[in-house]
């Protein structure tokens, strides 16, 4: 059964390691704000327009004391070049085996131009500083995500 994590619910703790082999902890984010972004691969047309939005937004998020952290299943020489080439500011985890993308229901069965796969689906997360998530989006769109995602923290009033 997949798992459906809704707003009000508590984002699942993890540690990740970042594509410099640094950890992140969800825990160390206790009292911030963090926008938690699933993605299928790097350097995918899709996935770069989603980073690059994320990117572009990024001074305006920081700014608010919003956090970005990006995450797929890519190894971290992988995510190295992606940050590298695209001058991502944010941190992008590796999460080798899917472990945390599926505690956060982003990983599993999704349809794609009508084949059936198993893979990461393009999911994203605002956890607010209790820990509780504040809004979610099990379908995001690449294209302009970094921008709906600061207009909805601006709605929120939580940044």
């Amino acid at each position: 059964m997949a798992i459906t994590l809704e707003a009000g619910d508590t984002a699942p703790d993890f540690t990740l390691p970042d594509q410099d082999g640094k950890p992140y902890a969800l825990a160390d984010y206790r009292g911030r704000v963090v926008v938690l972004y699933f993605y299928p691969r790097d350097n995918t047309p899709g996935c770069t327009k989603e980073a690059c939005s994320f990117r572009d937004e990024y001074a305006d998020l920081t700014a608010q004391g919003v956090e970005v952290l990006g995450v797929s299943t890519d190894n971290a020489g992988s995510h190295q070049k992606f940050r590298d080439k695209h001058d991502l500011p944010f941190p992008l985890l590796v999460d080798d085996g899917a472990q945390v993308a599926t505690r956060y229901g982003a990983w599993g069965e999704k349809v794609l131009y009508g084949r059936t796969s198993i893979g990461m689906t393009r999911s994203t997360f605002i956890i607010g500083p209790d820990g509780k998530l504040l809004k979610v989006w099990k379908r995001a769109r690449a294209e302009g995500h970094g921008a709906v995602v600061r207009k909805a923290l601006e709605q929120l009033r939580v940044a």
